[in-house]
C-alpha cells in the first residue's frame, strides 16, 4: 500500500509540472532597466522559457507584440522594429509571467572593447580627471559593463546591468568610450549606449572566436607560443566566449577598438589577426557594422621597431571596409603604456563616426595618411590623404624622416611641406629609393594637417628588418 501511495504522489507531481503554467521566461542580463536600444533598426530580443510558453513582446513606442514560444531547447527570439530616437520607453515580455523593462532609449549603442587603454577609468586616472567626473551628468548616456570572466565555451549570458551615466557611474567606466559617447550625444542630440567589454594586458587572439584562430596556420602557430600571465587570459577565445558571445546579436551601431599593445611582439601576425576580429565579429553579428579602432601610442618596448611595425599593420587594417583609426602619438607618452590623455582619444574616435557613419562631412575624421611617392633626381614626394586645409608642422622643422638608397640603409632626412606633399631628402642619398616617417618606438613626429590632425607613421618600403643595418 504504501508503494502504491508513493506512486501516485509521483504521477500527481508528474502531471502539475506537466500541465500548470510556470514562471519560466527569463531574459539576458543586456536586457535591464535603462538600457539603450538601437534606433531605427530590426532589433532582436531573446531570452528562455519553457518549451510550447506562449510568449509576446511589445515596445511602448508602438506597443505592437510579437508572439512566438521556446522550442525543446527553451530558447526564444524575437526582432522588433524601432523607430527614431527617444524616450523613455517600457519593453514588455509576456510568458507565464510577465517581465516589464523600465527607462528605456532609443539611440545609438556602440560596443567598447580591447585591452587596458579601453577600460581605463577615471578612477585609475586621466588628465583632468576631477573636472570630467563631476561634468559627468548626462540622464541621456546609458553604461553597460561587462564584468571579466573565461570560458571553454560560448556563454549564453553574463553578468551585468545598464546604468544611467553620472559622476559616480562614469568614474569607474572606460574614459575612452565615455568621452566618445559624450562627443556623439552632443553632436546628435540622441541617447547614447555604451556596452564596454575590455581586459587589461589582453592580446588580440582571445577577443576571436577561437575555430576562427586553429582554422587559420599563421594565427594558430602564434597563439601557440604565447605564455600564460598573472593578470588575464591569453589563450583565443576565452574572453570572447564569455565577454563577447553573450552579446550576440544585441543591435549595434558600431564598435570601437583600443589593443595592440600586447600583440607588438608579433606585428606582422597581427596583419592579419586585426582583420579576422572585424569579420569574425560581423560575421557572428549578421551584420556589417562599422569598426573603428586605436593606433596605439609609442612606447619604450624594449627593441627598436615594435610600435612602427604593430601601427603599420594597424595602418593597414583600413583596408577592411567601414573601419576607420584614431592616431595619437601626440598625446601618447612614450614612457607610460597608458597615457593619460583619454579625452582626445575619445574625440578622435567619435569623429571618425560623425564623419563616417553619421554623415558629418564638416568634420574632420583623420591625420594625413600615407598615398604614394615620387622619386625626383636625389629628393623623394610624398603625397598624403586627408590633407585637410593643408599640411604644416608643430615646430620650425619636420621631424622623424629617414631615407635610404638600394643598399638600405636609412639616414635622417630633412623634409618640407610643398603644398599637400613633403619633399624629403639626405645629402648623402644622392639615389633614393624609399623613405620612413617616425620609424622607431617612441617617435612622436610633428606632421599634422591643419585640421589639427597628426600623420600616421609609416614606410614606402617593404624590407625586412634584419636587412637594414
Amino acid at each position: 500500500m504504501k508503494h502504491i501511495l508513493t506512486l501516485r504522489f509521483i504521477c500527481i507531481l508528474f502531471f502539475i509540472s506537466t500541465f500548470l503554467p510556470a514562471s519560466a521566461v527569463t531574459l539576458p542580463a543586456i536586457f535591464s532597466n535603462h538600457m539603450v536600444l538601437q534606433q531605427n533598426a530590426e532589433v532582436t530580443v531573446w531570452g528562455w522559457g519553457k518549451p510550447g510558453e506562449p510568449i509576446s513582446v511589445s515596445g511602448s513606442w508602438d506597443n505592437q507584440e510579437v508572439k512566438t514560444s521556446p522550442g525543446n531547447l527553451a530558447q526564444w527570439s524575437v526582432k522588433l522594429k524601432t523607430p527614431a530616437a527617444g524616450g523613455p520607453y517600457t519593453l514588455t515580455v509576456k510568458g507565464y509571467n510577465t517581465i516589464v523593462i523600465d527607462d528605456v532609449l532609443l539611440g545609438e549603442v556602440w560596443l567598447c572593447s580591447g585591452q587596458s587603454n579601453m577600460e581605463w577609468s577615471a578612477r585609475a586616472g586621466i588628465d583632468n580627471a576631477q573636472e570630467h567626473i563631476a561634468q559627468a551628468n548626462y540622464p541621456s548616456i546609458r553604461f553597460f559593463s561587462v564584468a571579466h570572466s573565461t570560458s571553454d565555451v560560448p556563454q549564453q549570458d553574463l553578468k551585468g546591468q545598464w546604468v544611467v551615466c553620472t559622476p559616480e557611474t562614469m568614474t569607474d567606466f572606460s574614459s575612452v568610450g565615455y568621452f566618445f559617447g559624450r562627443d556623439l550625444h552632443q553632436n546628435l542630440k540622441v541617447p547614447v549606449g555604451l556596452i564596454n567589454s575590455s581586459w587589461g594586458g589582453t592580446p588580440a587572439e582571445v577577443w576571436v572566436n577561437p575555430n576562427i584562430i586553429a582554422a587559420n596556420p599563421v594565427l594558430a602557430k602564434s597563439a601557440a607560443q604565447r605564455e600564460e600571465v598573472a593578470w588575464c587570459p591569453v589563450q583565443p577565445g576565452k574572453a570572447f566566449n564569455t565577454m563577447i558571445a553573450p552579446l550576440i546579436p544585441f543591435r549595434l551601431a558600431g564598435a570601437l577598438w583600443y589593443q595592440g599593445e600586447s600583440n607588438a611582439n608579433a606585428p606582422e601576425v597581427y596583419a592579419q589577426l586585426l582583420p579576422t576580429l572585424i569579420q569574425n565579429w560581423r560575421t557572428q553579428w549578421q551584420q556589417e557594422f562599422p569598426f573603428y579602432y586605436v593606433q596605439i601610442a609609442p612606447f619604450t618596448y624594449g627593441g627598436t621597431e615594435e610600435w612602427p611595425r604593430l601601427a603599420e599593420a594597424q595602418f593597414k587594417t583600413l583596408q577592411v571596409p567601414k573601419t576607420g583609426m584614431a592616431v595619437i602619438h601626440d598625446v601618447g607618452n612614450t614612457q607610460d603604456i597608458h597615457p593619460r590623455n583619454k579625452l582626445d582619444v575619445g574625440k578622435r574616435l567619435a569623429a571618425i563616426a560623425l564623419n563616417k557613419t553619421y554623415g558629418k562631412e564638416d568634420i574632420a575624421h583623420s591625420g594625413p595618411l600615407y598615398r604614394s611617392m615620387k622619386v625626383e633626381g636625389n629628393k623623394i614626394r610624398l603625397y598624403f590623404d586627408h590633407t585637410t586645409g593643408g599640411l604644416m608642422t608643430k615646430g620650425k622643422e619636420l621631424t622623424h624622416f629617414e631615407v635610404a638608397g638600394a643598399d638600405q640603409k636609412f639616414v635622417k632626412a630633412n623634409g618640407k611641406i610643398e603644398g599637400n606633399t613633403v619633399v624629403v631628402q639626405a645629402k648623402d642619398v644622392k639615389q633614393p629609393v624609399a623613405v620612413r616617417f617616425g620609424w622607431e618606438n617612441t617617435a612622436t613626429p610633428n606632421l599634422f594637417n591643419k585640421a589639427g590632425l597628426p600623420a600616421s607613421s609609416f614606410r614606402t618600403d617593404d624590407w625586412p628588418k634584419e636587412n637594414q643595418k
